[in-house]
Protein backbone atom coordinates (compact mmCIF):
# COMPACT_ATOMS: atom_id res chain seq x y z
CA UNK A 1 0.00 0.00 0.00
CA UNK A 2 1.01 3.45 -0.71
CA UNK A 3 1.51 6.20 1.37
CA UNK A 4 -0.86 8.30 -0.55
CA UNK A 5 -3.23 5.39 -0.28
CA UNK A 6 -2.48 4.53 3.32
CA UNK A 7 -5.04 6.00 6.22
CA UNK A 8 -2.62 5.82 9.27
CA UNK A 9 -0.52 2.93 10.73
CA UNK A 10 -1.50 0.73 13.71
CA UNK A 11 0.28 -0.81 15.92
CA UNK A 12 -1.43 -4.36 17.63
CA UNK A 13 0.77 -5.80 20.49
CA UNK A 14 -0.51 -8.75 22.26
CA UNK A 15 0.72 -11.19 25.26
CA UNK A 16 -1.14 -14.79 25.86
CA UNK A 17 1.24 -16.36 27.36
CA UNK A 18 3.89 -15.68 29.81
CA UNK A 19 7.09 -17.72 30.69
CA UNK A 20 9.37 -16.26 33.53
CA UNK A 21 13.01 -16.34 32.80
CA UNK A 22 15.75 -18.80 34.12
CA UNK A 23 16.13 -19.08 37.37
CA UNK A 24 12.51 -17.24 38.12
CA UNK A 25 9.40 -18.58 39.80
CA UNK A 26 6.08 -18.01 39.07
CA UNK A 27 3.99 -16.92 36.20
CA UNK A 28 0.90 -15.12 34.70
CA UNK A 29 -1.95 -16.96 33.95
CA UNK A 30 -2.54 -17.94 29.92
CA UNK A 31 -4.79 -15.32 28.46
CA UNK A 32 -7.18 -17.44 25.84
CA UNK A 33 -8.74 -15.60 23.24
CA UNK A 34 -6.38 -13.19 22.58
CA UNK A 35 -5.73 -14.51 18.93
CA UNK A 36 -9.62 -13.95 18.53
CA UNK A 37 -9.24 -10.36 19.34
CA UNK A 38 -5.79 -9.80 17.11
CA UNK A 39 -6.89 -11.38 14.21
CA UNK A 40 -10.05 -9.80 14.04
CA UNK A 41 -8.76 -6.12 14.75
CA UNK A 42 -5.64 -7.08 12.18
CA UNK A 43 -8.54 -7.38 9.51
CA UNK A 44 -10.97 -4.55 10.30
CA UNK A 45 -8.65 -2.23 10.51
CA UNK A 46 -6.98 -3.50 7.38
CA UNK A 47 -10.14 -2.81 5.61
CA UNK A 48 -10.45 0.67 6.72
CA UNK A 49 -7.08 1.49 5.46
CA UNK A 50 -4.74 1.02 7.97
CA UNK A 51 -1.44 -0.35 7.63
CA UNK A 52 -1.03 -2.90 10.19
CA UNK A 53 1.56 -4.55 12.09
CA UNK A 54 0.87 -7.50 14.91
CA UNK A 55 3.31 -8.41 17.70
CA UNK A 56 2.54 -11.70 20.02
CA UNK A 57 4.39 -12.66 22.82
CA UNK A 58 7.33 -9.94 22.62
CA UNK A 59 9.71 -8.94 25.66
CA UNK A 60 9.61 -5.10 27.12
CA UNK A 61 12.82 -4.29 25.15
CA UNK A 62 11.21 -5.67 21.77
CA UNK A 63 7.97 -3.49 22.80
CA UNK A 64 9.96 -0.03 22.83
CA UNK A 65 11.72 -1.23 19.91
CA UNK A 66 8.51 -1.62 17.90
CA UNK A 67 8.03 1.78 19.27
CA UNK A 68 11.15 3.40 18.45
CA UNK A 69 10.35 1.70 14.99
CA UNK A 70 6.88 3.27 14.35
CA UNK A 71 8.38 6.64 15.97
CA UNK A 72 10.47 6.77 12.63
CA UNK A 73 7.94 5.58 9.89
CA UNK A 74 6.18 8.50 7.78
CA UNK A 75 2.75 8.51 9.01
CA UNK A 76 -0.75 8.87 7.33
CA UNK A 77 -3.73 10.49 9.03
CA UNK A 78 -3.44 9.01 12.59
CA UNK A 79 -1.79 6.56 14.69
CA UNK A 80 -3.38 3.68 16.22
CA UNK A 81 -1.31 1.71 18.82
CA UNK A 82 -3.70 -1.36 20.80
CA UNK A 83 -1.70 -3.03 23.99
CA UNK A 84 -3.21 -6.28 24.95
CA UNK A 85 -2.22 -8.02 28.32
CA UNK A 86 -1.96 -8.43 31.64
CA UNK A 87 -1.05 -5.36 33.38
CA UNK A 88 -1.94 -3.07 36.43
CA UNK A 89 -2.25 0.85 37.17
CA UNK A 90 -0.09 2.40 34.53
CA UNK A 91 1.51 -0.62 33.09
CA UNK A 92 1.21 -3.65 31.15
CA UNK A 93 3.33 -7.33 31.64
CA UNK A 94 5.51 -8.52 29.12
CA UNK A 95 6.05 -12.11 27.56
CA UNK A 96 8.44 -12.62 30.86
CA UNK A 97 5.92 -11.11 33.26
CA UNK A 98 8.43 -8.13 33.35
CA UNK A 99 6.34 -4.67 33.70
CA UNK A 100 6.47 -2.03 31.30
CA UNK A 101 5.32 1.38 32.02
CA UNK A 102 2.87 3.16 29.75
CA UNK A 103 4.38 6.63 30.35
CA UNK A 104 7.81 5.38 28.91
CA UNK A 105 6.03 3.88 25.93
CA UNK A 106 4.06 7.51 25.31
CA UNK A 107 7.43 9.10 25.40
CA UNK A 108 8.92 7.30 22.72
CA UNK A 109 6.17 9.24 20.67
CA UNK A 110 6.27 12.81 22.38
CA UNK A 111 7.24 15.45 19.42
CA UNK A 112 10.59 16.01 20.85
CA UNK A 113 10.99 11.86 20.37
CA UNK A 114 9.13 11.44 17.41
CA UNK A 115 8.95 14.62 15.03
CA UNK A 116 7.22 12.50 12.30
CA UNK A 117 4.54 12.07 14.81
CA UNK A 118 4.34 15.72 15.90
CA UNK A 119 0.73 16.73 14.79
CA UNK A 120 -0.35 13.12 14.31
CA UNK A 121 -3.19 12.21 16.25
CA UNK A 122 -2.08 8.87 18.43
CA UNK A 123 -5.28 6.41 19.57
CA UNK A 124 -4.38 4.14 22.37
CA UNK A 125 -6.69 1.17 23.16
CA UNK A 126 -5.26 -0.63 26.31
CA UNK A 127 -6.86 -3.75 27.45
CA UNK A 128 -5.36 -5.25 30.70
CA UNK A 129 -6.15 -4.85 34.29
CA UNK A 130 -5.41 -1.45 36.33
CA UNK A 131 -6.22 -2.89 39.23
CA UNK A 132 -7.42 -6.03 41.44
CA UNK A 133 -11.51 -4.47 42.21
CA UNK A 134 -14.31 -6.08 40.76
CA UNK A 135 -16.84 -3.69 39.45
CA UNK A 136 -20.06 -3.99 41.17
CA UNK A 137 -21.61 -2.42 38.49
CA UNK A 138 -16.22 -13.65 31.07
CA UNK A 139 -15.33 -15.88 32.31
CA UNK A 140 -13.38 -16.51 35.86
CA UNK A 141 -10.12 -15.41 33.87
CA UNK A 142 -9.07 -11.56 34.13
CA UNK A 143 -6.20 -9.82 32.77
CA UNK A 144 -4.53 -8.84 35.85
CA UNK A 145 -2.49 -9.87 38.80
CA UNK A 146 -2.14 -9.55 42.71
CA UNK A 147 0.88 -7.20 41.91
CA UNK A 148 0.01 -3.75 43.48
CA UNK A 149 2.02 -0.41 42.11
CA UNK A 150 1.17 3.31 42.59
CA UNK A 151 -2.24 4.91 40.36
CA UNK A 152 -0.93 7.84 38.28
CA UNK A 153 -3.22 10.23 36.22
CA UNK A 154 -4.56 8.68 32.59
CA UNK A 155 -3.16 12.01 31.19
CA UNK A 156 -0.02 11.87 32.60
CA UNK A 157 2.79 11.60 30.16
CA UNK A 158 0.47 11.18 27.05
CA UNK A 159 1.78 13.14 24.02
CA UNK A 160 -0.30 15.80 22.50
CA UNK A 161 -2.93 14.91 20.25
CA UNK A 162 -3.98 11.41 21.58
CA UNK A 163 -6.47 9.93 23.14
CA UNK A 164 -6.01 6.85 25.52
CA UNK A 165 -8.81 4.54 26.19
CA UNK A 166 -8.71 1.72 28.82
CA UNK A 167 -11.04 -1.56 28.89
CA UNK A 168 -11.69 -0.81 32.73
CA UNK A 169 -11.70 2.19 34.94
CA UNK A 170 -9.07 2.80 37.07
CA UNK A 171 -8.21 0.54 39.94
CA UNK A 172 -11.03 -2.14 38.31
CA UNK A 173 -9.62 -5.54 36.42
CA UNK A 174 -10.73 -6.05 32.99
CA UNK A 175 -12.12 -9.48 31.88
CA UNK A 176 -10.64 -11.41 28.99
CA UNK A 177 -12.71 -14.49 27.47
CA UNK A 178 -11.66 -17.56 25.44
CA UNK A 179 -13.96 -15.93 22.80
CA UNK A 180 -12.15 -12.39 23.20
CA UNK A 181 -12.27 -9.37 25.39
CA UNK A 182 -15.42 -7.77 25.47
CA UNK A 183 -13.90 -4.26 25.03
CA UNK A 184 -11.92 -5.36 21.93
CA UNK A 185 -14.70 -6.99 20.19
CA UNK A 186 -16.98 -4.77 20.78
CA UNK A 187 -14.32 -2.38 19.17
CA UNK A 188 -14.72 -4.10 16.13
CA UNK A 189 -18.51 -4.46 16.28
CA UNK A 190 -18.49 -0.63 15.80
CA UNK A 191 -15.70 -0.54 13.23
CA UNK A 192 -17.62 -2.98 10.93
CA UNK A 193 -20.88 -0.94 11.23
CA UNK A 194 -21.99 2.56 10.25
CA UNK A 195 -20.68 3.55 13.49
CA UNK A 196 -17.42 4.01 12.08
CA UNK A 197 -18.18 6.78 10.07
CA UNK A 198 -19.12 8.70 13.37
CA UNK A 199 -17.01 11.45 14.87
CA UNK A 200 -14.33 9.69 17.53
CA UNK A 201 -15.76 10.84 20.61
CA UNK A 202 -18.76 9.44 19.79
CA UNK A 203 -17.13 6.24 18.71
CA UNK A 204 -16.05 6.07 21.95
CA UNK A 205 -18.75 6.94 24.11
CA UNK A 206 -21.07 4.27 22.00
CA UNK A 207 -18.16 1.67 22.83
CA UNK A 208 -18.38 2.32 26.63
CA UNK A 209 -22.07 2.73 27.02
CA UNK A 210 -22.58 -0.92 25.08
CA UNK A 211 -19.71 -3.03 27.56
CA UNK A 212 -20.73 -1.04 30.57
CA UNK A 213 -24.68 -2.18 29.92
CA UNK A 214 -24.43 -5.36 28.02
CA UNK A 215 -21.96 -6.91 29.72
CA UNK A 216 -22.18 -9.35 32.80
CA UNK A 217 -19.08 -11.34 33.76
CA UNK A 218 -19.88 -15.14 34.04
CA UNK A 219 -19.02 -18.05 36.21
CA UNK A 220 -16.92 -18.11 39.45
CA UNK A 221 -16.64 -14.12 39.52
CA UNK A 222 -20.10 -13.74 38.24
CA UNK A 223 -22.35 -10.73 38.11
CA UNK A 224 -19.33 -8.19 37.69
CA UNK A 225 -19.21 -5.08 35.04
CA UNK A 226 -16.73 -3.55 33.35
CA UNK A 227 -16.65 0.03 32.82
CA UNK A 228 -14.28 1.24 29.94
CA UNK A 229 -12.64 4.99 30.28
CA UNK A 230 -10.99 7.21 28.41
CA UNK A 231 -8.87 10.77 27.98
CA UNK A 232 -8.05 12.84 25.16
CA UNK A 233 -6.09 15.90 24.82
CA UNK A 234 -6.88 16.81 21.08
CA UNK A 235 -7.85 19.97 19.99
CA UNK A 236 -10.20 19.04 16.81
CA UNK A 237 -12.98 16.75 15.80
CA UNK A 238 -11.44 13.10 14.82
CA UNK A 239 -12.90 10.76 12.21
CA UNK A 240 -10.32 7.89 11.88
CA UNK A 241 -12.51 5.45 10.37
CA UNK A 242 -14.71 6.86 8.11
CA UNK A 243 -14.81 5.80 4.53
CA UNK A 244 -15.79 8.25 1.77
Amino acid sequence: MMLKEMKGRAVIIAISEFHPRHGEVGSLDQRKGVKRDVNRLFKVLSRLGYKVSLHMDVSAKEIKDIYQKESKMPQGESFISILSSHGNEGLIYDFYGTPVLLRDLYDILAPNNSPLLAGVPKLFFVQACRGEQFDEGVFLETDGDTCATDAFSLSLNLPRDSVLMFASSEGHVAFQNPGGSVFLQTLCNLLEGEERNLELNRILTRLAHMVAYTFQSQGQYGGFKEMPCYTTNLTRELYPFRQS
